[in-house]
């Protein structure tokens, strides 16, 4: 399975394209950051964004599309520059009939590191050595979306299905918990 992990943002967009290489191993296939100048119209901010987010999809034909799911913050400028970038990626996926997953950064981080407490440079140096990277990638965002595109790969539906071939992680097991509790109504302490 090859995931396109997009982490959103207006001025600095990730994008990183991981494949499923079998048990829970996973290969990069590239990585990298779109961008758009602060000094654009927001319209043609989107455009340009969009124009590069359609390159990355028809160069690397996903077979899903992993977005970061936006959440509300205190500066309403940047949260809105997110989900629209978000939508963006929305769009792409849907236009090749691509399905879209959208995950939670707790989610991502519990997927990747165990803990959905975890700091950036957790996440990135796990990120690195998932991949068998010698270098976390640059900038923040790119790692990001590698680390999204990881947590799809290893989503929980993945892993509670007794199909697979592959013992789950600690960090799966907790994640895949987590989401059982959610689903019945239960907190994790």
């Amino acid at each position: 399975m090859r995931v396109l992990g997009v982490d959103p943002g207006l001025t600095r967009c990730g994008i990183g394209v991981v494949d499923s290489i079998g048990g829970r191993r996973a290969r990069m296939v590239s990585v990298g950051v779109v961008r758009s100048a602060p000094d654009l119209s927001v319209d043609q901010r989107l455009l340009k964004i969009a124009d590069q987010l359609d390159e990355w999809m028809d160069t690397h034909l996903p077979d899903v599309v992993a977005v970061e799911r936006v959440f509300a913050q205190n500066n309403v400028s940047t949260v809105m520059g997110t989900a629209q970038v978000a939508g963006l990626a929305m769009l792409a996926a849907a236009r090749r009939n691509v399905p879209v997953a959208l995950h939670t950064p707790s989610e991502v981080k519990a997927a990747v590191t165990g803990s959905g407490r975890a700091d950036k440079a957790q996440v990135q140096r796990m990120v690195a050595q998932i991949l068998g990277l010698t270098e976390i990638p640059k900038p923040a965002d790119a790692a990001d979306a590698l680390a999204l595109a990881i947590c799809n790969l290893w989503r929980p539906a993945a892993i509670l299905d007794k199909s697979q071939s592959f013992a789950a992680t600690p960090a799966q097991r907790q994640w895949a918990a987590a989401e059982q509790a959610a689903r019945q109504g239960k907190h994790l302490g």
